[in-house]
């Protein structure tokens, strides 16, 4: 076996690891996009006919882009093992795609944060104001440990109660930094990503020239 040959096996192996990789951060970045979308605390908060939908935005983001990872890691794989560079090409332009849908997700969880917390907080409000007893103002009692708003207290809160729109403030910021945690997190290790990928394939163009 000449060095070439065994430098092309390396390099396809090589290459063969990063996309399996690339295929586990697909699959993490899915699992928390549909963890953020079907918890049921997050669920029962969001579930009124009015409730807005700004917060699932960029969830569903996530979901595509961690779906889209999964499928362009999986082909990687392939390319790597068949030396095609077809697929390798291929894999290259979609990882462009998907770096910029997680980037969309990161800026859009960091961004619109505040918006999204007004919103909930709203609703929230138009709804206890409307029935103060009923089941959506219950759950939402229950999830964040809360009692009234700012505006129309609790006689009798607990000590360790709060107005529901505070509660609400802190339940969806710690949610919303994992969509935009995750989501450039993700963008940032794919930059290294694409380097790499062109990189070595460059070095199976050059070995197949070498041979």
């Amino acid at each position: 076996m000449s060095k070439v040959e065994g430098g092309m096996k390396c390099v396809k192996y090589l290459l063969f690891v990063f996309n399996f990789i690339f295929w586990l951060m697909g699959s993490f970045v899915l699992a928390v996009g549909l963890w953020l979308r079907f918890d049921p605390e997050t669920v029962s908060l969001l579930n009124g006919d009015k409730a807005p939908d700004t917060f699932f935005i960029g969830v569903y983001i996530l979901i595509g882009a961690g779906s889209l990872v999964m499928l362009v890691g999986f082909f990687g794989c392939c390319g790597a093992v068949r030396e095609s560079q077809c697929l390798l090409g291929s894999f290259f332009a979609c990882l462009l795609i998907i770096f910029g849908a997680e980037v969309a997700a990161g800026v859009f969880g960091f961004l619109n944060k505040d918006k999204i917390i007004k919103d909930v907080q709203n609703f929230y409000a138009t709804s206890y104001n409307e029935n103060n007893n009923g089941t959506l103002i219950i759950s939402y009692q229950k999830v964040l440990n809360c009692c009234g708003t700012l505006e129309s207290p609790c006689p009798d809160p607990g000590t360790d109660t709060k107005d529901c729109e505070t509660g609400i403030k802190e339940f969806f910021n710690s949610k919303l930094y994992i969509i935009g945690y995750v989501g450039i997190g993700i963008a940032g290790v794919m930059v290294i990503g694409m380097i790499f990928s062109m990189v070595l394939c460059c070095a199976i163009r050059n070995s197949r020239e070498v041979i």
